[in-house]
């Protein structure tokens, strides 16, 4: 084509900047979380194994079903429900029944996602909507924990897995607090180590911080994720906490602690970064990292639950839109900023 036929083409963000499509970018998020998963696995066993496969697949079958009933072409090949599904099941506890897993999910595809309009028009993090639908409907199933490491965990199940839908699940093998929990009302830390390797109770996504950080890492690498939203959550969660240590070590807790309990390695790298649900300019990411970190540390400390990273990422989703538009940049040659 000559130059005097070529056309200047002129369209919103976001803009292609790489020739990496949606499936592509969503199969290596998947690539990248599956040695979470594997070790996740290995440290609870079987529970987690089944944990995880049921959470994928009823968040697959869901968005699939859904299509069908709108007589549109199913979705499921562009990888995002496997997502979805994998890092539901990773905020689920082990041992939770199958029947409530199915059911998050359900709730999690079908309401966080597609009632929105489906890829691209969620306002919140489909996988989050699920476990925030659990824990407000199922507390007691959703703050019971299992040993990690535990000697059976690839021979015997928990009695609690496949419980029949609605029945009062009956739980054994039932080890003590999370460490946030412990922390918090108790007033007992646990050691860096077992933190850093995720050797405690907790989700099924509580593993090893080290493999979450290597994931992120090979995403950021490969330009699939915006490296300013785990990096100003993290800056304010350790900076805030650092600073209350430092003031009184005998009530808060180090910022080391803050970092590596929990799921806030989980949520800061695979949730929070969620591309729809997140702001699109580099002051917003920036703003919206520090408004996620400032609230884990308040629900942590002050609130009346020992974890606060769901909350913290759900409620910053909200916002996301109107940090946008607080930050968005200035059209060149205009005196004001130019129009959501």
């Amino acid at each position: 084509m000559s130059a005097t036929n070529k056309t200047l083409e002129i369209a919103t963000s976001p803009h292609i900047a790489s020739g990496a499509s949606v499936d592509i970018i969503m199969r290596n998020v998947v690539y990248a979380l599956l040695p979470v998963c594997a070790f996740a696995v290995y440290v609870f066993g079987l529970t987690a194994l089944i944990t995880l496969t049921a959470a994928t697949l009823s968040c697959v079958l869901t968005e699939h079903l859904l299509c069908r009933w709108r007589g549109a072409t199913s979705t499921i090949g562009d990888w995002s429900v496997a997502i979805t599904g994998i890092l539901y099941g990773l905020t689920l506890p082990p041992g939770l029944p199958v029947w409530m897993v199915v059911l998050g999910g359900v709730i999690g595809v079908g309401v966080g996602k597609s009632l929105f309009g489906g890829l691209g028009y969620n306002a919140f993090n489909p996988a989050l909507i699920g476990r925030a639908f659990l824990q407000a409907a199922f507390p007691v199933s959703m703050t019971t924990w299992y040993p990690s490491l535990g000697a059976e965990r690839f021979s015997v199940l928990p009695s609690s897995t496949f419980t029949f839908p609605f029945a009062a699940p009956a739980y054994d093998s039932i080890s003590g607090a999370t460490p946030l929990a412990a922390m918090k009302f108790d007033g007992d830390m646990t050691a860096t180590t077992d933190l850093v390797m995720g050797l405690t109770s907790g989700s099924t996504g509580e593993t090893s911080a080290v493999l979450i950080l290597v994931g992120g890492i090979y995403l950021i690498a490969r330009k699939m994720m915006n490296w300013r939203i785990p990096a100003a959550i993290f800056a304010t969660v350790f900076a805030l906490s650092g600073g209350l240590h430092l003031v009184d070590p005998g009530t808060y807790p180090s910022p080391v602690f803050m970092l590596f309990a929990g799921g806030l390695m989980l949520g800061a790298v695979f949730m929070a970064t969620d591309m729809v649900a997140s702001p699109m300019t580099s002051l917003g990411c920036v703003l919206y990292g520090v408004l996620i970190g400032a609230l884990v540390v308040v629900i942590r400390l002050w609130g009346g639950m020992p974890e606060g990273v769901m909350y913290a990422i759900l409620l910053a989703n909200a916002v996301s839109p109107h940090i946008d538009n607080l930050v968005r940049p200035r059209v060149y040659g205009t005196a004001g900023r130019s129009a959501p």
